[in-house]
């Protein structure tokens, strides 16, 4: 009944068995390495080298990607393995040069995350693969066994990834971008009839729009795992990032020009004639995404945006001959929608390698898709090289504590040293509060494991019998007590460390006593090194980063009224500054999704905070091209308007930097963006203004009205959310 009831939590934990077929490869793949290195080649060297290069490589390393990609990586990784190997073999000698190496190795290896959060998880693996080659004894000679070792065991490894028990493959990123698009492109349809055709069931209306929510919903970060998410610095990734959140707001757009739908359907609607191209083109880019799919192109969109633009203005005498100012919102709200769709096509052919014309990177969200790819890297490691840097801090805690526990380790002449950095290693995190949350289970689990490893020695002194139950405890290690939970993690891994070493160098019940001393000296050095060092962790740099975001965009959308009223010059600089805290508040995002947090403390919805910004951006470009500055100019009345909107507006901003500066946001009023609420605002003005001027209010006004529903729609995500588990 016990065994029952276990083996049913361990399948509820686990309902596609994933880290059980991974525990399985990792057994199969480690058990004939080291058998065959230990037993039949006779070389303990080789033994020891193929038992942690596979342990290293298929339990440390948490690569991104199908059972094809993973594999590619890890053969990929070899060179890297070698040097790191070779380094730590010849500093082996000495052991403040191994501290040195391992403070150069540490940053290094952490550091070189920053380019691409996915392969984060190989920085573990690579510095375990440094650590182990950096203890006594010293053994140049030694050398090609050490590193044959390693290949054996990572190409093995390889292969067993391709072709045993290989993981389903999950639902892409960009499948689901592709869902999602096509779920908006259907509410989309669903918009326009609303608008031209007699109105289709308002139940199937509301169950696409329901469809398109959840859609929108799953793409968000959050809800994806770090190796899986597009977080890199390259262009695709970050053409996804920009795509995400291009069609977030062409939904909520879509949902203002369905709110706006006329009292009775106008057959010849510009609006809805968009609606539809803009349906097309979405569907089409997403879909673009697949493999195998052709690039999207968004000439058809542009076409209908210039039909649109052309019947925008609506007669050419006083606005009391024609007052279809509603029909101007809708109008405006379509055109606004086209923009983020454009986008969203542009996105979608930069994400699928397509090169881009002139026109393409127009709006400028794009324009680093022009670069190389180790450009945009180098632009991403030189913005991280910067004193308020998460990432830098994170890299140089890690590598000082690592540096100092292998002094300690080398000081004190431990046998077994290479634990206590494994121990700093596992404990450490990128703030104080979850290094402390690390720490019981990693001791408990150890003292426990020491308790029963040693009362096993006691009793069992025949190396045989440790041979048989290797694959046992292997499998136990990573697939039973990875289920348990981290102290029943902690507790078999320190059982199997005691059936290997039993193998290689007998030491009787007192190698579980070392165990237990090498890991409380590593965990006290770990948290000692998280106190002291940036406590704070990479949600202090996301917050910093957040608020002057939200500053430059309450400072592009205020120049660009200004702008428009002929007051001050097109903000051009303004535009171009708030680029640039949207690449470092996107870089610090990615690097946060990457770590391990704690989800009850998170209470701030990034991607909604990022979306925000993505709606000013291309949104002020397009207001400024067909609606040039000064255009507003002369009509007192419609400054006043406007300069009141604009500085509620900011205040909304900066009400929302400050909750952002202290990690929280709160519930938001809905704002009303409908045409109704428009035409009531500026009903007053309309008494001697020529429809163009009134075309160019409308614009702005429903821009600004638009953007305060973006900051409106920022709520704080649910409590107890999906946990992002990382290293």
């Amino acid at each position: 009944m016990l065994g029952t009831s276990l083996l049913g939590r361990l399948r509820r934990r686990d309902p596609g068995d994933a880290i059980l077929r991974r525990a399985a490869r990792l057994t199969l793949v480690a058990s004939v390495v080291f058998y065959g290195c230990r037993y039949g080649v006779g070389s303990s060297t080789l033994a020891t080298y193929g038992l942690f290069g596979t342990i290293a490589a298929g339990s440390f390393a948490q690569l991104p990607g199908p059972a094809p990609q993973r594999a590619r990586i890890l053969l990929l990784s070899l060179p890297a393995v070698w040097a790191l190997i070779a380094v730590g073999s010849l500093l082996a000698w000495s052991t403040w040069a191994a501290a040195g190496g391992m403070l150069v190795v540490g940053f290094v290896v952490a550091f070189a995350g920053v380019g691409n959060p996915r392969l984060v998880g190989l920085a573990s693996a690579f510095q375990l693969f440094y650590i182990l080659a950096s203890f006594p004894p010293y053994q140049p000679g030694a050398l090609p066994e050490r590193l044959g070792g390693v290949t054996l065991a990572v190409v093995l490894l390889a292969a067993a990834e391709v072709f045993l028990w290989p993981d389903p493959v999950p639902v892409s990123y960009r499948q689901r971008l592709a869902a999602a698009a096509d779920g908006v492109a259907s509410f989309l349809d669903a918009a326009a009839e609303r608008l031209t055709d007699p109105p289709v069931a308002a139940g199937d209306r509301d169950a696409r729009r329901e469809r398109a929510y959840d859609a929108v919903a799953a793409i968000e970060l959050s809800r994806s795992p770090p190796a899986w998410a597009p977080t890199a610095a390259g262009a695709q990734d970050r053409a996804l990032r920009i795509c995400a959140a291009a069609l977030r707001e062409v939904l909520a757009e879509a949902d203002r020009l369905a709110a706006d739908a006329p009292p009775e359907p106008i057959p010849d609607l510009a609006a809805g004639r968009l609606l539809r191209s803009c349906a097309d083109t979405t569907r089409a880019a997403g879909r673009s995404l697949l493999p195998g799919a052709t690039a999207a192109d968004p000439a058809d969109l542009d076409v209908a945006v210039g039909r649109a633009e052309a019947a925008y203005p609506v007669g050419t005498g006083n606005v009391r001959d024609r007052p279809d100012v509603p029909r101007l919102c809708r109008d405006a709200t379509a055109l606004a929608l086209a923009d983020q769709v454009r986008v969203f096509a542009v996105g979608c052919r930069v994400a699928t390698g397509a090169r881009l014309d002139g026109g393409d990177a127009s709006s400028g969200l794009f324009e680093y898709a022009r670069h190389s790819p180790w450009t945009l890297y180098w632009w991403q490691f030189r913005s991280h090289l910067a004193p308020r840097s998460a990432h830098l801090h994170s890299s140089l805690r890690l590598a000082v504590a690592l540096a100092i526990a292998r002094v300690a380790a080398g000081v004190l002449q431990l046998t077994h040293g290479f634990w206590v950095l494994l121990a700093t290693l596992t404990v450490l995190r990128t703030s104080a509060a979850d290094t402390r949350t690390a720490l019981r289970p990693a001791v408990l689990g150890t003292i426990v494991g020491a308790v029963v490893s040693g009362g096993v020695m006691l009793v069992v002194d025949e190396p045989i019998v440790y041979a048989i139950v290797l694959p046992i405890t292997l499998l136990l290690a990573f697939g039973v007590g990875r289920l348990l939970g981290p102290v029943w993690q902690q507790a078999l891994f320190t059982v199997l460390l005691t059936v290997v070493f039993a193998q290689l160098s007998p030491e009787g019940w007192r190698l579980a006593e070392a165990r237990l001393v090498d890991v409380l000296l590593g965990a006290v050095i770990g948290v000692l090194a998280g106190v002291a060092m940036w406590p704070r962790g990479a949600g202090h740099d996301l917050r910093h980063n957040g608020t002057r975001y939200l500053a430059a965009s309450a400072d592009a959308v205020e120049q660009t009224v200004q702008a428009l009223l002929g007051a001050a010059p097109p903000p051009d600089r303004a535009l171009s500054r708030l680029r640039r805290r949207m690449v470092l508040i996107d870089s610090s995002y990615c690097q946060y999704h990457s770590e391990r947090h704690d989800p009850h403390r998170q209470q701030v919805n990034w991607d909604a905070v990022l979306s925000a910004g993505h709606h000013v951006v291309p949104g002020a470009e397009s207001l400024l091209r067909r609606n040039p500055p000064g255009s507003l100019a002369g009509w007192p009345e419609a400054a006043a308007l406007l300069r009141e909107s604009a500085g509620r507006l900011r205040s909304a901003y900066d009400t929302l930097a400050d909750e952002v500066a202290h990690g929280r946001t709160s519930d938001r009023a809905p704002v009303s963006t409908t045409c109704v609420d428009q035409l009531d605002r500026i009903r007053p003005l309309l008494g001697g203004a020529d429809s163009q001027s009134v075309r160019h209010l409308v614009e702005v006004d429903r821009w600004l009205a638009g953007l305060a529903d973006s900051l409106a729609r920022i709520h704080p995500p649910a409590v107890g959310g999906p946990t992002i588990d990382g290293l």
